[in-house]
């Protein structure tokens, strides 16, 4: 019987399980821009949420499958994720609230149970009290939700006024003087017009006046 020689099996590839954060750094930096890069590094919004998911998942449950993350590869996927909601893109801003939401409701069934179990009532009042500040953050992730996928509309009233001299005003919200009682409007730059004959100022109020009182004398003057 004649067996055929076995192939060589292909190396298994490397899995990356490192546990430290790498910074990249240049030959001709001075020791004042490594200062600034690691100074940089100790303050990224990455490194705070690497540094609390790291304590949270690396003890009960979840330690084992934080025993296969990679650091490095952990903080770079943090790190796109903010780019992404710096343009704009809020897919996994949306998922991760509606997540939130699901699991807030299921917190709030459990402890809702928990309390109809209880025979005294300091602890039917405590689990129940729990149970409902679930809920409450249950809907308010439901409203940050909501509000991130139909923002609100502010409209702004703008009213445009031409005055007939080639200057525009602009009035925003602001609402037009009342002429509804009076049933004129008062023209301020008229009320006070004056027309200047031989070198004498008259009112012409004063001649409307005059001429109002007489009109015989009206045409003849």
């Amino acid at each position: 019987m004649v067996t055929k020689p076995k192939k060589a099996d292909k190396p298994a590839v490397e899995q990356l399980k490192r546990k430290n954060l790498e910074l990249i750094l240049k030959q001709d930096q001075t020791p004042k821009e490594i200062a600034r890069d690691f100074a940089r590094m100790a303050i990224s919004p990455e490194l705070a949420a690497y540094r609390v998911i790291g304590n949270t998942d690396s003890k009960g449950g979840n330690s084992a499958i934080w025993e296969e993350v990679d650091v490095p590869s952990l903080t770079d996927e943090l790190r796109a994720q903010a780019a992404a909601v710096n343009r704009g893109e809020l897919n996994h801003v949306e998922a991760m609230l509606m997540n939130q939401a699901t699991g807030l409701q299921s917190l709030y069934a459990r402890l809702t149970e928990r309390a109809m179990g209880q025979d005294h009532m300091p602890n039917f009042e405590g689990f129940m009290r729990m149970a409902l500040r679930a809920q409450n953050q249950c809907r308010a992730t439901l409203e940050t939700l909501a509000a991130i996928k139909n923002p609100p509309v502010v409209f702004a009233k703008q009213a445009n006024i031409n005055q007939g001299n080639g200057n525009q005003q602009v009035n925003n919200g602001t609402p037009p003087a009342d002429t509804s009682r009076t049933g004129k409007t008062i023209n301020q730059q008229n009320e006070l017009l004056e027309v200047q004959h031989g070198g004498e100022t008259v009112d012409s109020r004063a001649t409307s006046a005059a001429i109002g009182k007489d009109k015989a004398m009206a045409a003849v003057g």
